[in-house]
Formats: structure tokens, sequence, C-alpha cells
């Protein structure tokens, strides 16, 4: 079974898939952590979603990653797999990447095989870096990782560039030199699946991502973990329910010119000051400004 105590690492080797829902801020961790899950995915789309307002297409920077990361890290008590895109450079910048996002409170850390500016893995017209420019930048992250708790996750964009039989030699070949899970992105059918599982044979955690929309056709966590999946990311899923919720909410007040009518899907302010805590640390300040003149 599974405990709560169990590390990201020992997690991806027990039977039950991994859960972990994509989050580009600390409230979403703590919401997330707040539900139930004990692992999140910071994701890189997700952020430039958000921070950035604009497309997936390698417009975000590392900068905006690590401080995202420790802001998540401060709030709440979860494993954070970071996604660090293609470590924004070459194998130098990789490690330096794995170095801060580790100090920053990252569990794994993803990197893959595109070139920069990478794009979304799911938009066509991608692009990937020779077979050993990618091994390079994987012994290059986990040479620079302090711990071996923190997981480096290998992923790859062949398939969809290429085919499955390049995916799955790239896959072998990031198990072969260390990484701790591969990630085979853009999976299109059950035969894929079953031609990806054979090869690997259980050899390494394998990452499932699930996208509304994308090429992946969704499946639950069940479905996934009985085909052999370690860990499941629903990278940009909050996101695509807060854009549709925040439609609907700017629409309502420009009609009524007042929340009132949308405040059946609203938190009131004191709902939300609960939750936050803002009662328990004002008297933890307190306790600290000692006795007044």
């Amino acid at each position: 079974m599974m405990t709560s105590s169990a590390t990201l690492k020992e997690k991806l080797h027990q039977k039950e898939i991994v859960v972990a829902p994509g989050v580009y801020d600390a409230l979403g961790a703590s919401l997330a952590q707040n539900a139930g899950f004990d692992t999140v995915y910071l994701s890189g789309a997700s952020l430039a979603y958000t921070k950035l307002g604009q497309p997936d297409i390698g417009l975000l920077s590392f900068t905006e990653i690590a401080d995202s990361l420790w802001r998540i890290r401060d709030r709440a008590d979860v494993s954070i797999v970071a996604d660090c895109d293609t470590g924004f450079g070459n194998a130098l910048n990789a490690m330096r990447a794995v170095k801060m996002l580790e100090r920053a409170g990252a569990n794994a850390i993803q990197l893959e095989d595109q070139t920069y500016p990478k794009r979304c893995g799911h938009l066509a017209g991608k692009n990937l870096v020779t077979l050993s420019e990618m091994i390079g930048k994987v012994k290059a992250a986990l040479d620079a990782r302090q711990s071996e708790e923190t997981l480096i996750v290998a992923r790859t964009d062949a398939l969809g560039v290429v085919d499955t039989d390049e995916a799955i030699n790239r896959a072998l070949a990031f198990k072969e030199v260390g990484a701790d899970m591969v990630f085979i992105e853009g999976i299109r059918t059950d035969a894929d699946i079953q031609k990806i599982m054979t090869s690997l044979n259980g050899e390494i955690p394998i990452m499932a991502n699930m996208v509304e929309g994308g090429d992946t056709p969704l499946k639950n966590a069940k479905i996934l973990q009985d085909l052999g999946f370690s860990l499941v990311i629903f990278p940009g899923a909050l996101v695509r329910a807060f854009t549709a919720m925040a439609s609907q909410f700017f629409a309502t007040l420009k009609e009524d010119g007042t929340t009132d009518n949308f405040r059946d899907r609203m938190l009131n302010f004191k709902e939300l000051n609960d939750y936050l805590g803002t009662a328990d640390m004002l008297a933890l300040g307190q306790k600290y400004e000692g006795d007044k003149a």
C-alpha cells in the first residue's frame, strides 16, 4: 500500500498510479493538496498560459519556472514534478536548471528532446535534437542533482516527429544512462501503448500525459494503471477549467453590472479567508508584537 510518508521515488515503483494535476501557482497547489493529491505537476504550458497569456511555444523563461516553484513549495506539502522544457540550452544550461529547481523544492525534474525554443507536445511543427545531445543532457542532469531522491524525467517527442519505434529507441537509451522515469509524449493509439510497454518491459516508470483535446485519447487513472503507467499528469486541465469559468464570470459581470448572479459559484470574503487561514496567521503575528507602550 502507498503510504503518505513514501517518497515520490518509492510511489513510482508501487502498483498504484500517481495522479498529478497540473498547477501553476501556490493557491492551485494548495487546493490540489486540500483535495487529497500528494503530487502535483508544475506545467510549463500552464505557466505560459497564465503568467504570459501566451501559447506554449517556448516563450517562458527558466526564472519564471523557478520563481513559481519556490512559491508553491513554500505553500504546499506535496511532491512537485517540475517541467523544465529543454533545459533552456545545452548540457551546461540543463545542469544549472536542475541545480536551481532542486534547491527550489522540485522532487522530479522533466527534460525533453525538442530543439529550443520548444513548443507544446500536442502542436505540429516540432523538431528534435539528436539522440546523443539529449543523452548528454540527461547525464548532465543526473550529475547535477544533489540527491538521488530528486528524479530526472526524460521526455521524448519522437513519436509525433518520427515514429513510435524512434520514440521507444530514445526512451530505452534514456533508461540505459540512468533516467528515473521516461515520458513518451503524444501517444495516439492503444497499439502504441502496447508496443511501448512491451519494449520497456516494466524496467522503468513511464509517465502518461492527458491533454483535453490533444493527440492522446483521454483515459482515467485506473485504466492507465492497468496499462502499466506509473504516473499520469493532467497539466493544463486547471487552466482550461479556470478559463471557462472566468469567461462566464466576466460575461455575467458585463451583462448584469454586478457579481450577485454569480455568487453561488464563488467563495465569499469570509469563506476565502477561512480557506487561506487568515485569522490563524494574524494571531501568529500578534505573538511576536510584544507589549505596546
